[in-house]
């Protein structure tokens, strides 16, 4: 008796080649991967393209200071500043055509630009968490 196999979604696919745990619900095109204490929101848009979002804060207030940032940033990185009505949030795309070394890649350089927008909320918050000052001694083995 043949078994029936489920067909990988192309989500499910993105989970497994970024190497997360768990896998999507059968036809869900949107899927929130906790990574290092952020929620990454994984998204298949209609075009059949794989899209990444985070939230970096719903402060309306640190938008001025952070926009400051984007366009040195959008030089360096494919990932891009934004806001709507959920706050100020960072986003990045594969090619609907990507494959899994290409969603290794976004996953590895959104996570990266993630990091670095989190540390300028953090600074503007006030918060020294990720952030080191000059005067700060660090011992690296």
């Amino acid at each position: 008796m043949a078994e029936a196999v489920r067909k990988k979604s192309k989500l499910d696919a993105f989970l497994a080649s970024v190497g997360y745990p768990e896998r999507a619900t059968e036809g869900v095109a949107l899927f929130t991967l906790r990574v290092d204490g952020m929620a990454i929101l994984a998204e298949v848009k209609s075009d059949g393209r794989i899209m990444l979002s985070h939230v970096l804060t719903a402060d309306a207030a640190l938008l001025p200071a952070l926009t400051k940032y984007a366009a040195g940033r959008i030089m360096r990185e494919d990932a891009a500043l934004a806001y709507d009505a959920h706050g100020l949030f960072l986003w990045q795309d594969a090619p609907a055509d990507a494959d899994a070394h290409g969603w290794i890649r976004l996953f590895e350089t959104f996570a990266d630009s993630c990091d670095w927008w989190r540390e300028r909320v953090d600074a503007l918050r006030g918060e020294t968490t990720g952030l080191q000052s000059a005067d700060d001694v660090v011992i690296r083995p």
